[in-house]
């Protein structure tokens, strides 16, 4: 549970509904309220937060819409069942086997979940800065783009956007618009590019309209942006990847050996 005091309270300017659902957001996401629990009262959180009635509703309203929570008026608001998934990058790097989807649609499945992708565009593109320093391209230099949107239970879940060196994609299934069988990781494999090493970095960001318009997000919680390099041998860049997914349904796991 969030612990409050004075200067806590003097140093956030965001309206007390918006700090009543980011207490009580901060409870679902840490496990203190269980998928399945109630939440407190609108009596038990008025008294908590020191809050008029109309004010707490405001901020459930808020948890609702972001389907964290489930419930009608009159009645007891629970926590849903599946308030976060974990992400585990380290699951997706190997190319999958023959006649096999790719393994993100895998991972989703073998978690329960029913899990597709939607192929929005393939096109020369000139990438973002970070994405064209990651590939190594001179400025205005172009690579082949891929971008996608993952849904999960039918639910908007991450925009992917793949961007690959043109001497290596073009010619090739990637710059054509249809999906590819294994994905791009088994494809690029057959080519002589094996995946070898994937480096990961990971920021919040506050959507962009776009985001906000494609993933359907509930208020202006920001996003996780992953841009992912992938390089084969030689320490070749092959393929640079931003994933945005929105910030409270997920969380990303890593793990790591003692080096």
């Amino acid at each position: 549970m969030t612990v409050r005091g004075p200067e806590t309270e003097e140093a956030d300017g965001r309206p007390l509904h918006e700090r009543i659902a980011a207490d009580l957001r901060d409870d679902i996401m840490s496990g203190e309220l269980a998928p399945g629990d109630s939440l407190p009262s609108t009596a038990q959180l008025k008294e908590r937060f020191g809050a008029a009635n109309a004010t707490v509703q405001k901020a459930v309203q808020r948890l609702k819409s972001e389907r964290l929570v489930v419930g009608r008026a009159g009645a007891s608001v629970t926590v849903r069942e599946h308030r976060q998934r974990t992400i585990r990058p380290a699951a997706y790097m190997a190319p999958s086997p023959s006649g096999e989807p790719y393994r993100w649609l895998t991972e989703a499945a073998n978690s329960g979940a029913r899990a597709h992708s939607t192929l929005l565009d393939v096109t020369g593109a000139a990438p973002p800065a970070d994405v064209a320093d990651a590939l190594g391209l001179r400025p205005g230099g172009k690579a082949i783009l891929r971008h996608q949107l993952l849904s999960i239970d039918d639910e908007p879940a991450e925009l992917v956007s793949s961007y690959y060196p043109l001497d290596i994609a073009e010619g090739t299934a990637i710059t054509e618009r249809r999906r590819i069988p294994g994905g791009t990781p088994t494809l690029l494999a057959s080519l002589g590019h094996p995946p070898r090493l994937s480096v990961d970095r990971v920021s919040a960001r506050v959507a962009t309209q776009d985001h906000y318009r494609l993933l359907r997000l509930p208020g202006d919680l920001p996003v996780l942006r992953t841009l992912r390099v992938v390089f084969s041998d030689h320490d070749r860049p092959i393929e640079a990847t931003v994933m945005v997914k929105a910030g409270h349904p997920y969380e990303v796991q890593y793990e790591f050996t003692p080096g």
